[in-house]
């Protein structure tokens, strides 16, 4: 028997609170934002590239143009390239809500098309984007009158600073595993995984294996009593972010966490476009090979980056920090009208 739909009454009524605590949030966000010298932009949904990261799946969008051409691009799985544009520019400050799709994707804390809280600081380190990330979880303690997040039996309070944890600390606490010494060592760390439980197929990359010691033995522990800064991923899992300047075999890379629900990514930013465009080609090649598909490579934008200044920049899943703010368990509660077309929730 189908679900109740979202626009019946009854249903509306139980959802209704969970919607205005989002509302009270974002329009705290902005104030934030605003009062920081930020510029709230909006910025196209049809772009030529959708994003060129391996795992992450778009939607095509098809029309005619105006020869009556058929035309092909895709809708973006995040504003980021459009966003480094207008950094090129001249923007300093900049930050937006955006509707962002990704296919493949559907779960509790996942949506086919959700919003995305994304903002770059141009001239800052990343650690800037560590303190708004703290200011964000206040406000969602603020707006969803509940000092604690609860999630899937864990509890972390939203006030609490949050605790910085290198992968290489994260390892080793949560896996038992040394990673440094496994960075260029594919039958190594296949050996590390398999001794600690964790399943390996034969033709699994370094960042396969790593995928998944990270989500089945270490996520689950971050963001319990207080968020997690998950800091300096191996240079090899942080597509669009710049080596650490005192060891290159990182990145300035982090995610935020909380009750094991990562919450924001975010890099200090790479600038070098003939660096991008070698990962791109490599993620696309490695796409090609795992699904069968690639998607172009937007050469404006590796145009642009070559103009960018210094900045850094995180992208926050919004619908999952209103989902904490206002204790619901599922994303779908936060979005006023879910995808319609057979998901789940």
């Amino acid at each position: 028997m189908p679900a109740t739909p979202f626009w019946h009454r009854e249903n509306h009524a139980r959802r209704r609170p969970a919607l205005q605590v989002r509302a009270r949030l974002k329009a705290a966000i902005r104030v934030h934002f605003e009062g920081q010298g930020f510029w709230e932009v909006e910025t196209g949904l049809v772009q030529v590239s959708p994003g060129n990261e391996t795992h992450l799946h778009a939607f095509e969008a098809h029309w005619v143009d105006a020869a009556g051409e058929a035309a092909r691009g895709y809708l973006h799985t995040s504003p980021e390239f459009a966003m480094k544009k207008l950094l090129a520019a001249g923007e300093t400050r900049i930050f937006q809500f955006a509707p962002v799709f990704r296919a493949r994707e559907a779960s509790r804390l996942h949506a086919p098309e959700f919003s995305m809280l994304e903002w770059y600081r141009a001239g800052d380190s990343y650690e800037a984007l560590m303190a708004d990330c703290a200011v964000l979880l206040r406000l969602a303690s603020e707006n969803g009158g509940r000092r604690e997040a609860h999630f899937r039996g864990r509890t972390c309070d939203l006030t609490a600073v949050p605790e910085r944890l290198s992968l290489v600390e994260a390892f080793a606490r949560h896996a038992g595993i040394a990673l440094e010494p496994c960075l260029a060592d594919l039958d190594g760390f296949a050996a590390e995984a398999t001794r600690i439980g964790v399943r390996i197929a034969a033709d699994d990359t370094w960042s396969d294996i790593f995928s998944r010691i990270l989500s089945e033995r270490i996520e689950p522990h971050l963001g319990a009593g207080r968020a997690t800064i998950l800091d300096r991923y191996p240079i090899s899992e942080a597509a669009l972010a710049r080596p650490c300047p005192d060891d290159p075999r990182f990145a300035e890379r982090f995610e935020l966490y909380v009750c094991g629900v990562e919450l924001a990514n975010a890099f200090g930013e790479l600038t070098d476009a003939a660096e991008q465009r070698r990962r791109f080609e490599a993620d696309m090649s490695e796409k090609q090979r795992l699904y069968g598909e690639t998607y172009p490579i937007d050469e404006d934008f590796l145009n642009a980056l070559a103009q960018m200044p210094p900045a850094s920049g995180a992208a926050l899943g919004f619908d999952r920090l209103a989902m904490l703010a206002a204790g619901v368990e599922s994303v779908q509660e936060v979005i006023a009208t879910p995808f319609p077309f057979g998901e789940d929730a």
